[in-house]
C-alpha cells in the first residue's frame, strides 16, 4: 500500500517509542502516603490494603528512608489514634507531643531532605468521625475553621513542609493561610484537598484509620461526585485564598476534573490515587487476573497524563524503585 503515514514507525522498538514518549513519570512525580501508630517496632497490616501497613515511627522512618532512596521526594502522614485520645473538638490534633507530631520531628531529624505533609481535618482525632465540628447532627463550618487552624499551626512547628487541608470546609485555605502567618511560618505552604468528592472508593482508607462517620456521611461537604464545574469554582476560591497546590482526589475515576484544573490555574495540581483504587488493583493482582506492576504503572501514567503534576499513591515506592530499576519487592 501507499501510505504517507505510517505511525507504527514511532513504535517499532523500545529505543524509538521512549524517544517520542509524550508523558513521563520520574520517582519525583510521587509522594507516598504513610500510616502511623503508637509504640515501636509496630507494623500493623491494612486488612483491606494489602501490602500497606500501619508503622510506628521507628519503622516509618525506615520505610520513608527506602521510598527517599529509590526517589521518592515526599510523604504524606496520617495518624491511627485510640478512641481514647479523641473527642468532638479533635484536641489531640493540636499536642505538641502527639503522635502525629512527634514522628514529624523524628522523620525530620533523620531525613532532612525529605518533604514531609501532613494531613488537616478533624475525622482521625474526633469521636464522630467527620471533618468537622459537629452539634445536633450538622457540620458548622465556621467553628471548624478555628480548630483547623491550630492543628495546622502545631504541624507546622513540628517541622511539616506542607500542611494539607483535607476537610472541605468553605474558607479554610486562607484562615490557615492567615494563622501560619501568624505564627511566623509563612514558608509552611498549603497543599488543598481542592475538589475532594464524596466517593465510594475511600473504604480502606477508612479502615486504615478508623476514622468513617459514626453517623451520616460526608456528603454535606465533600463534592457531588456528578459535578465538573464546581471544582473549578473550588480551585478558583482556594488559589486565591493563598493555596500553594491544588489537589484532585480520587484520581483514577476522575481524570477530567485534573485536566480541568490543570488547564484552570498556574499552581501544582495533585492528584489522590486513593485506597480503594490501589486495593482494586492489589485484589485483582492476587488473584491473577491482571499484571499488577503493569497495572501499577499503567494507571499513575494516565493520571500524569491527565495534567497531574504530583499523585499521591500508595504504590509510590514500588513505582519509583521499577522506575529506577531497582529491586523487586514482593
Amino acid at each position: 500500500m501507499n501510505l504517507t503515514e505510517r505511525p507504527r514507525r514511532n513504535r517499532r522498538n523500545e529505543g524509538i517509542r521512549r524517544m517520542v514518549r509524550e508523558t513521563e513519570l520520574r520517582p519525583a512525580n510521587l509522594v507516598y502516603p504513610l500510616f502511623l501508630v503508637e509504640g515501636s517496632g509496630q507494623r500493623v497490616p491494612v486488612k483491606s490494603m494489602p501490602g500497606v501497613d500501619r508503622l510506628s515511627a521507628d519503622l516509618l522512618v525506615e520505610e520513608a528512608r527506602a521510598a527517599m532512596k529509590a526517589g521518592v521526594a515526599a510523604v504524606a502522614l496520617f495518624p491511627a489514634l485510640s478512641d481514647s485520645k479523641k473527642d468532638t473538638r479533635a484536641t489531640e490534633s493540636k499536642n505538641p507531643n502527639g503522635l502525629l507530631q512527634t514522628t514529624v520531628k523524628r522523620l525530620k531529624d533523620a531525613l532532612p531532605e525529605l518533604v514531609v505533609i501532613t494531613d488537616v481535618a478533624m475525622d482521625p482525632y474526633s469521636t464522630d468521625g467527620h471533618d468537622g465540628l459537629v452539634k445536633d447532627g450538622r457540620i458548622l463550618n465556621d467553628p471548624t475553621l478555628e480548630i483547623l487552624a491550630e492543628m495546622a499551626v502545631s504541624q507546622a512547628r513540628a517541622g511539616a513542609d506542607l500542611v494539607a487541608p483535607s476537610d472541605m470546609m468553605d474558607g479554610r485555605v486562607g484562615f490557615i493561610r492567615r494563622a501560619l502567618d501568624q505564627a511566623g511560618f509563612e514558608e509552611v505552604g498549603i497543599l488543598a484537598y481542592t475538589a475532594k468528592y464524596a466517593s465510594a472508593f475511600y473504604g480502606p482508607f477508612r479502615d486504615a484509620l478508623d476514622s468513617a462517620p459514626r453517623h451520616g456521611d460526608k456528603k454535606t461537604y465533600q463534592m457531588d461526585p456528578s459535578n465538573a464545574r464546581e471544582a473549578l469554582r473550588e480551585a478558583r476560591l482556594d488559589v486565591a485564598e493563598g493555596a500553594d497546590l491544588v489537589m484532585v482526589k480520587p484520581a483514577g475515576a476522575y481524570l477530567d476534573i485534573i485536566r480541568a484544573l490543570r488547564d484552570s490555574v498556574d499552581v501544582p495540581v495533585a492528584a489522590y490515587q486513593v485506597s480503594g483504587e490501589y486495593a482494586m488493583i492489589q485484589a485483582a493482582s492476587a488473584n491473577g487476573w491482571l499484571n499488577g506492576d503493569a497495572a501499577m504503572m499503567e494507571s499513575l501514567a494516565a493520571i500524569r497524563r491527565a495534567g497531574a503534576d504530583l499523585i499521591l499513591s500508595y504504590f509510590a515506592r514500588r513505582a519509583a524503585e521499577l522506575i529506577g530499576g531497582g529491586p523487586a519487592r514482593s
